[in-house]
């Protein structure tokens, strides 16, 4: 067997399914995960001593590759200042003003520490402000675990959502609608069902959980339409277009598509450069 082999088995005995994220299994895909030792500019070097070009980039962050050492000596400089305080720093500010520069239609930034509790803070935040209910998601976006979210269609077009996971009570999944993507229609006729209870949609803008699926061109805009027509807000979810790429969000939202929650996340990752954050 080979180490990384040995490892896996090891790490099925102490983490469930051997991994920390879902998305580093290999059951869809078929054998062993990798066990990665290190990594440098363009390459991963696996506990067997073998190299891989790396075309994933950590899912998003590492757009200037590995160990970058302007990134390294940053990072380095950082916690010689120590780990972490309990309470607020001027850096925060420095990069909160830094994202609104960035996106210009961003008025302010809560930043969080995982994708899952953006969107969870996004969807609190519109039912409190529209004091309503349900939600609308589409099938194949994912959005993090929450329980609410995780939720598939039910058995026709305007059922109630049921529970995809074990763990998330029906009472839950009730409340989120699931839709198609790139189809209006489909959305239309969950707001006209429930034309009081929606609170929002929340939405890839680039799907990229089931494969990467670019919206048609009238299919944000017709989004914003909707929500203005029976009063629900809009969570804009950046994946494909968050700051790995940032120049391309201004163009992706200017579309006719104005916002109302930009949460973007780490698995929908800001490209830190190394460290993943959520805001």
């Amino acid at each position: 067997m080979s180490k990384s082999e040995n490892l896996y088995s090891a790490a099925r005995e102490l983490i469930p399914g051997g991994v920390n994220s879902p998305v580093r299994a290999f059951t869809g895909v078929g054998g062993t995960p990798l066990f990665i030792e290190r990594a440098d500019g363009a390459y991963l070097y696996d506990v067997d001593g073998k190299a891989y070009i790396d075309y994933v980039g950590s899912w998003g962050p590492m757009v200037l590759g590995h160990n970058h050492p302007a990134i390294r000596n940053a990072v380095i400089e950082a916690a010689e200042r120590g780990l972490s305080f309990g309470a607020p720093t001027e850096m925060e500010v420095t990069m909160a003003k830094l994202v609104t520069e960035l996106v210009p239609t961003m008025d302010m930034v809560r930043m969080v520490n995982s994708g899952t509790e953006a969107t969870m803070s996004a969807i609190r935040l519109a039912r409190g402000f529209t004091g309503r209910d349900k939600i609308i998601k589409f099938e194949g976006c994912y959005h993090g675990h929450a329980d609410c979210l995780l939720v598939k269609a039910g058995s026709g077009a305007l059922t109630l959502g049921q529970p995809n996971s074990p763990g998330v009570p029906a009472d839950f999944a009730k409340h989120t609608l699931t839709c198609t993507y790139n189809d209006l229609a489909s959305v239309r006729a969950a707001f006209e069902q429930f034309p009081q209870e929606i609170a929002c949609i929340i939405v890839e803008p680039v799907a990229g959980n089931m494969n990467c699926i670019p919206p048609q061109p009238e299919f944000l805009p017709g989004l914003r339409a909707l929500c203005d027509e029976f009063g629900a807000l809009l969570i804009i979810d950046e994946v494909m277009t968050g700051f790995a790429s940032h120049s391309r969000v201004p163009r992706i939202l200017r579309r006719g598509t104005g916002f109302d929650l930009p949460w973007q996340n780490h698995r929908r990752r800001h490209a830190g450069g190394c460290l993943r954050w959520s805001s």
